[in-house]
């Protein structure tokens, strides 16, 4: 896809984002317990502080996400990208530097308080970068390239963790968030934030609502604001088209499920299975393989044959079957054959950014991709 090609550095900036975020996801289990409960297998106040993390991030990804896209819409991607680039450095920073009980804590406030900024506007910047390359009937395979791309980041990060010590695998993943910064700064094309795909100044700024010429559903419209929208605009937005509100429903439910299964799933495993770093690392790194390997190939493949909808829900029936085996696991293989069904259900968030980015004009390409999503 000649589009792709356009696209090179920013594959290569989302690769060494999710390398750098995601090295640290098998270990920090490990050194959350130390730091908070040594020598025990079962801490709640661990699962606790994560769920206040995750609770926070997720408010604050919903308040800042539409602002920070709103912003790109003025400034450009790349300008608005560099806020959480730079913004997720701090926390590895502090982690590399010391993982007693002090430093920890550190690490957390300033993860809680930049993953409102890095684990929202990332994701729908990159992705309305995309949008603003790629053409209308091609992004649901570009979505899932880049989704493939960044499971490939993570399935790296995954494997390195695996044979580096835990400090190393903390300092590593410092270093690698400043040349995730200093590439994208450096290489990163600006892009014409959609405007070559509007008609006219006119077209770009018609009303929140655009009757079509058909008798399909009206399809949400949002000029291109000048300040943050309102949580009135917002609302307008996500009432004004049923697909756009199912959709709504679906991503947050669907999230909230996904978020509040890991949240406790590695606290659960190490305490009934006494899993560590090297299984929490086998366990990822299955589930990045087979998802880069989905996104990468399966997704392109079934697409063009069922069309987003009903690949969506196959999606989230083996979303469901993921979680279920989760839960009733009874042996330590069981999380691995649960792993398994991310061949399917990692297709649910790019159908659903692909449905939704062909209902909205260039402008709000960075508003519809708000979703929630999982910190390490």
């Amino acid at each position: 896809m000649e589009e792709l090609a356009e696209l090179g550095h920013l594959l290569v900036f989302a690769f060494l984002f999710f390398f750098s975020n995601f090295m640290v996801g098998s270990v920090i289990t490990d050194v959350t317990m130390e730091a908070l409960c040594p020598g025990r297998d079962a801490c709640s106040l661990a699962i606790y502080l994560t769920g206040v993390q995750q609770a926070v991030t997720g408010l604050g990804a919903l308040v800042l996400t539409p602002v920070v896209g709103n912003l790109s819409d003025r400034y450009g991607r790349k300008a608005l990208l560099a806020l959480p680039a730079t913004a997720s450095i701090v926390p590895l920073g502090i982690l590399a530097y010391g993982r007693t009980r002090g430093y920890f804590y550190a690490y957390y406030v300033t993860k809680t308080l930049t993953s409102t900024v890095c684990e929202g506007s990332m994701m729908c910047l990159s992705l309305a970068y995309v949008a603003d390359r790629v053409p209308e009937g091609r992004r649901a395979v570009a979505f899932g390239v880049f989704t493939g791309v960044c499971s490939a980041g993570f399935v790296a990060s995954t494997i390195a963790a695996r044979f580096l010590p835990v400090s190393t695998t903390c300092q590593v993943s410092a270093v690698a968030a400043v040349v995730t910064a200093v590439y994208m700064k450096a290489f990163l094309q600006e892009t014409d934030g959609g405007a070559s795909s509007c008609k006219s100044d006119e077209e770009a700024s018609q009303p929140l609502c655009l009757p079509s010429s058909s008798s399909e559903e009206l399809s949400p419209r949002l000029p291109p604001l000048r300040k943050a929208p309102s949580l009135s605009e917002i609302a307008t937005l996500l009432t004004s088209s049923s697909t756009f509100s199912t959709a709504a429903v679906v991503t947050f439910f669907h999230g909230l499920g996904e978020a509040g299964l890991l949240n406790a799933l590695l606290y659960f495993l190490k305490a009934k299975f006494h899993y560590s770093k090297n299984q929490y690392a086998n366990l990822l790194l299955i589930i990045g393989i087979i998802g880069s390997f989905s996104q990468l190939t399966v997704m392109p493949a079934l697409v063009p044959k069922l069309g987003e909808q009903k690949l969506l829900i196959i999606a989230l029936i083996a979303s469901c079957g993921h979680a279920f085996l989760y839960s009733i696991a009874w042996s330590f293989w069981v999380p691995y054959l649960a792993a398994s069904f991310v061949i399917l259900s990692i297709s649910v968030t790019p159908c659903i950014r692909s449905i939704i980015s062909k209902k909205v004009g260039p402008f709000e390409q960075p508003g519809v991709f708000l979703k929630p999503h999982l910190s390490t």
